[in-house]
């Protein structure tokens, strides 16, 4: 090289290591199953301080959106499409229809793909759930290290124990976290790991090229799991009971200016807590899920603090929100105690080496069985529950509705922005309107990485982005948003444009029409008084699921779209699409089980958590589990299948009696309410059940023996 090429030299390398420097980080940090009202920024008792600094000086977005269900979210906010788009319109189910695959589609990217053309270094910690393949040997093609993460640090599945977290991955190998050579902390606990693991990527992160950064956290989602120390905090702080809680979210909402005065509190969803049952154990339950959220903010506190060390805070935009709102779901609040195993004495206690699979761990570590049911107070490691409607109710305040519907109280979340180098300073404290949604945060991370959003990739055409740019609004401006914003999910759906939302529950559910300027608490349906704007907004959003792939519906399939078959012979590895699967729909059927060798777990499972039926083994003993519109019923053998058995079966008649077979043998037989009474949306698979779950129960885990075949006969 000569001296006269020495200044163009220097010249590049300082416009390279500029344009890297001028370029912001991006974190984006994620809580599951939290309601709007759910920390201190956004009105909430629960001590939040990290994020109450993040909003003091840094925007509160007041109406910005997520799905309102874990797997569609993380669809939409990783790849800056709705989730038909990316083949997620609902869980991690194969329906056979293009919206609803239960897999992230190729045609679409991610923000880290997208990004790492762009110099950018890719990190994820936590959770992923964007993929049903979460078993060993299971394929890997869409865990994040094949979808542009450098770095990958959490569980593949969508929830589990805090203590003993079941597909715990570490880049692409599954592992135990009491046998990691990494991270040996004094005590485990998933919501420190994640932030732990976080803090780390931000400590060694190498070079002048910014990086992208996405924090999932499984908290607060169920179970209610903490530390003790974090529980004795809110001792006494709910003993008034959910009722007083909502009121004063309210009123700190009002007096912060979060909430216009004209949005009144929708009615409480729950009975009055006078008329409550087990109030201490109610209580109990907003104490845990009070210290869960509590942990992860003390754990963002830790990645604030590797930031400012590096210096690199003044640069970095931190986005905080929420996957969905709060949670109805009943998780383990029957009466009384339920043990997640039969016999509690033959558990033993689990090597540090062995691998946790199952959603719902039948044991601790310690061998400790898992309890639930109203006369176990939740919190430790061997308990499982969720917190039920009426806090769920607290947590959405003011809004109507949960995670599952499209209400705002389903899909309202907080965001909070902070990045002091591209905020402009007389925002900072202060709210913004506009309303926005998770696809937004794709076209944000591109406008501000300059990147380039692809047209094609690995010579398959790209889903164009769908979102706007945030970065107008940390400047005050208005964001470029032509197009209306949509949803759907189990047939809840809506699209908001401008002040105007229309809103149905169900796939057969009525327009619902709101002014949302005037009433965010969607309480005085309009859509009678404007039939013409309900018409046409209608009308727009059919166009749009067509489009997006949100239609056609798994939720209304016609019998003439499913299988003909009235005999299915399965591999071991069988799985059908929801249209490949026996049609069971108010249909009598028998199954049978040819085994190689005996187990425990999921022998077949059709279904999900709406209407479905599945036959596992648990200690040598058969069950037969049929959901029916929500409700599990479950038959269980009275004996053990035969020692050298190796063929069971199952038979659900007409009349709603199942009876079961080892061999030729019944070992068992009792009713359920009736027949299934409409076709599962979700498929059907041999020896696991990896979609919505049928039993909801520990009857999620995979089978560990060996199955030959599987016969499935509709009657």
């Amino acid at each position: 090289m000569t001296m006269r090429n020495l200044p163009l030299l220097f010249s590049l390398l300082f416009c390279t290591a500029a344009f890297g420097q001028s370029r912001p980080n991006v974190i984006i940090v994620m809580a599951d199953d939290m309601g709007w009202s759910d920390i201190g920024c956004y009105g909430s008792e629960i001590e939040t301080p990290n994020l109450d600094r993040l909003a003091k000086n840094g925007l509160r977005f007041t109406q910005f959106y997520n799905t309102g269900r874990c797997c569609p979210t993380r669809a939409s906010l990783l790849t800056g499409t709705y989730p038909h788009q990316a083949g997620i319109g609902h869980m991690m189910n194969d329906t056979g229809l293009p919206g609803y695959k239960g897999d992230l589609g190729s045609d679409v990217q991610t923000i880290a793909e997208v990004l790492k053309p762009a110099k950018y270094s890719t990190y994820l910690s936590g959770k992923w759930h964007v993929t049903p393949k979460i078993h060993p040997g299971s394929s890997q093609h869409n865990w994040p290290r094949q979808r542009g993460f450098d770095r990958f640090y959490g569980t593949i599945h969508g929830a589990g124990s805090f203590f003993d977290p079941n597909s715990l991955t570490r880049q692409n190998t599954l592992i135990s976290p009491y046998a990691d050579p990494e991270y040996q902390p004094k005590e485990f606990f998933y919501t420190d790991a994640i932030n732990d693991q976080a803090t780390r990527f931000i400590t060694e992160h190498k070079g002048n090229n910014p990086f992208f950064l996405y924090i999932a956290h499984t908290a607060p989602h169920w179970p209610m799991h903490a530390l003790p120390e974090d529980i004795e905090k809110y001792k006494g702080r709910y003993d008034e009971g959910w009722e007083v809680i909502r009121a004063a979210r309210y009123q700190r909402q009002l007096e912060m200016g979060l909430i216009d005065p004209k949005w009144k509190l929708s009615p409480r969803d729950a009975e009055p807590w006078s008329e409550a049952k087990n109030k201490e154990w109610e209580i109990r339950l907003m104490e845990v899920y009070a210290a869960m959220v509590d942990r992860l903010d003390q754990g963002l506190g830790r990645v604030i603090e590797a930031l400012e060390q590096r210096k690199m805070m003044d640069n970095t935009l931190i986005l905080f929100i929420a996957d969905n709102g709060g949670c109805a779901e009943g998780m383990g609040r029957k009466e009384g105690i339920q043990y997640k195993d039969s016999d509690p004495e033959v558990l033993k206690p689990m090597k540090a080496t062995d691998l946790q699979m199952d959603m719902i761990p039948r044991r601790t570590r310690k061998g400790v069985v898992m309890k639930q049911g109203t006369e176990v107070m939740p919190g430790a490691a061997d308990t499982y529950h969720g917190y039920g409607r009426a806090w769920a109710n607290v947590s959405n305040t003011p809004f109507r509705e949960y995670k599952h519907w499209v209400h705002e109280g389903g899909i309202g979340t907080p965001l909070v922005a902070h990045w002091p180098k591209g905020i402009a300073p007389q925002l900072r404290g202060k709210f913004e309107h506009q309303p926005a949604h998770l696809i937004d945060l794709m076209a944000t991370c591109v406008d501000l990485g300059r990147a380039e959003y692809p047209k094609e990739a690995n010579g398959q055409k790209i889903v164009p982005m769908q979102g706007v740019s945030l970065k107008p609004a940390f400047s005050g401006k208005k964001l470029g948003r032509e197009n209306p914003i949509f949803w759907e999910h189990e047939g809840n759906r809506a699209i908001r444009i401008g002040k105007w939302k229309l809103v149905a529950k169900g796939a057969n559910g009525a327009w619902e029409l709101y002014d949302l300027n005037a009433d965010r608490s969607e309480l005085n349906d309009l859509s009678e008084k404007h039939p013409e704007r309900t018409k046409e907004m209608a009308d727009r959003w059919e166009a749009w699921a067509i489009e997006a792939k949100a239609k056609p519906w798994p939720w209304n399939r016609k019998k003439s779209s499913f299988s003909k078959k009235k005999v299915f012979n399965l591999k071991p590895d069988a799985n059908l699409p929801m249209g490949d699967a026996p049609m069971v729909a108010k249909k009598a059927f028998e199954v049978e089980v040819q085994l190689e060798k005996q187990g425990d777990g999921i022998l077949v499972a059709q279904g999900g958590d709406a209407h479905g039926w599945n036959l596992f083994m648990n200690n040598g003993f058969a069950q037969f589990t049929v959901r029916l519109g929500g409700k599990v019923e479950k038959v269980k053998a009275s004996e053990k299948l035969g020692s050298k058995e190796l063929r069971l079966s199952a038979k659900l008649d007409s009349k709603g009696m199942v009876n079961l077979y080892s061999g030729d043998r019944t070992i068992g037989s009792g009713p359920v309410s009736g027949l299934v009474k409409e076709m599962p949306a979700d498929g059907l698979q041999v020896g696991r059940d990896e979609g919505g779950m049928v039993g909801g129960d520990k009857e999620s885990f995979a089978f560990d023996g060996k199955i030959r075949k599987v016969r499935i006969k509709i009657n």
